[in-house]
């Protein structure tokens, strides 16, 4: 019987969404995770009983956890399809998109990859700096949670999903440290390109130049210099 949802999330959705989840179904329990360790510790039987919902978060589900899940495992990811993987709005801004989104998907053993069930575009506006996608497509994401809010905490099927498909190359962290990798004979509009996307020194990355075993950082110039 479906009586659980494990709320995969960061602090601020652990405190607003179970009231939305309640508000559909009343007679849920909402169990709030937010690390691997955290879905380790669950009862199997607590499993069995429960949906999965992570929303923006960089946790991979281990696949023995969605294995016992009766009722499935719902990601809210952070980019549109053709941004699979990690910091999806980085590398949007890098290739120069001019859209970019946010999606719901089946969780697989496969890190974004499983069938898409919505999906949000919109889009980017010029001059947007990385934090201002990302908070466009995290207020995209609230919007489709909002939206699926009810079918989650009272379906016991899982949504439909849609004829979409996930983009051929899929980001990863590694895909992030070689960006920030610069060459000695990088040219100069590519720098820029560089330093304007990932010089912000996210996830502890910034652009680097090794010479002679020296490791030079880069250091993004403020604003209008």
């Amino acid at each position: 019987m479906f009586d659980t949802i494990i709320l995969l999330s960061g602090a601020a959705e652990q405190f607003t969404f179970p009231h939305v989840l309640l508000g559909h179904n009343p007679c849920l329990t909402v169990v709030p995770v937010g690390s691997t360790a955290d879905l380790d510790a669950l009862n199997p039987d607590l499993l069995c009983r429960a949906r999965l919902i992570a929303f923006s978060t960089p946790v991979i589900v281990p696949a023995t956890i969605l294995a016992r899940l009766g009722y499935g495992a719902f990601n809210f990811h952070p980019g549109p399809p053709g941004y699979p993987g990690w910091a999806p709005a980085h590398f949007a801004l890098y290739h120069r998109e001019t859209e970019f989104g946010a999606t719901v998907h089946v969780m697989t053993e496969r890190v974004d990859a499983g069938p898409i069930i919505d999906v949000a575009h919109f889009p980017i506006p010029p001059e947007i700096s990385v934090f201002g996608l990302e908070g466009m497509a995290y207020a995209h994401l609230a919007q489709l949670f909002w939206r699926m809010a009810g079918s989650l905490a009272t379906d016991t099927e899982p949504p439909q999903a849609l004829p979409l498909k996930w983009g051929s190359k899929k980001y990863s962290r590694s895909t992030y440290r070689a960006m920030c990798e610069i060459p000695l004979d990088i040219p100069r509009d590519e720098l820029q390109r560089r330093i304007e996307v990932f010089g912000g020194n996210h996830f502890g990355m910034a652009p680097t130049i090794n010479l002679h075993g020296i490791e030079f950082r880069a250091v993004k110039p403020p604003s209008g210099a």
